[in-house]
């Protein structure tokens, strides 16, 4: 099972901006595939039995992510199992711990990262573009739901040089995935900018979409 793919835009998001992005494992404790996600150490179901209260959260953003991605005959059911509950479970796990506390302070920002796969599917991504996709519709759900006070925003980058490409993916995707990697990928540094451009605007302006993908990149 493969979870680091999110870790490089993590860490570019918390060192540029100051907040915390919630990867594979958050940083403290708690897995985003877990009920009552943790961040930073604190539960943000602070209005939960045994959640902590005084802690003020204002962004989260949910980069948790796994590309374990193989033809469909190859019937590896694990790594579709951990890419649903990577990228579908996890976003609402993280989500729904975070909105009674958005709700509460009358104010907060979700950032959901998706993928260019929730546009265009390529093979052998089926599975995980098809997750993407969910990504996708959650957080329109999620921003036609938030009303005033709440910000929802979407971004989706192309290929992007982390840690996870390829990892978990069948053999001939990942050194598929490696190749194309290494001829254009963009760095992390450049989906936190993305990210860091929704959330840095006025707080009556919401920025719903983003799609960030390297120039060649079809």
């Amino acid at each position: 099972m493969s979870r680091p793919r999110g870790q490089s835009v993590q860490r570019e998001v918390e060192q540029a901006f100051g907040l915390l992005a919630l990867g594979g494992l958050c940083r403290g404790e708690g897995d985003a595939r877990e009920r009552g996600a943790h961040v930073g150490g604190a539960d943000v179901g602070a209005d939960r039995p045994g959640g902590r209260t005084g802690v003020r959260f204002d962004v989260l953003v949910s980069n948790a992510g796994t590309m374990a991605v193989s033809p469909l005959d190859e019937l590896r059911q694990d790594d579709w199992d951990a890419m649903v509950a990577t990228h579908v479970t996890g976003l609402l796990n993280g989500s729904g711990a975070a909105l009674p506390v958005f709700r509460r302070q009358r104010s907060g920002r979700f950032v959901n990262v998706a993928s260019t796969a929730a546009y265009v599917v390529k093979s052998p991504q089926g599975v995980y573009a098809a997750t993407k996709a969910a990504v996708k519709v959650l957080t329109e759900g999620l921003r036609q739901e938030s009303g005033p006070g709440l910000r929802v925003t979407l971004v989706s980058p192309g290929f992007t040089n982390t840690e996870g490409v390829g990892k978990g993916a069948s053999p001939e995707a990942a050194a598929a995935l490696a190749r194309q990697c290494d001829e254009i990928a963009i760095p992390p540094s450049a989906v936190a900018s993305a990210i860091g451009y929704a959330i840095e605007q006025p707080a009556d302006i919401d920025i719903s979409e983003v799609v960030v993908r390297p120039t060649v990149q079809e």
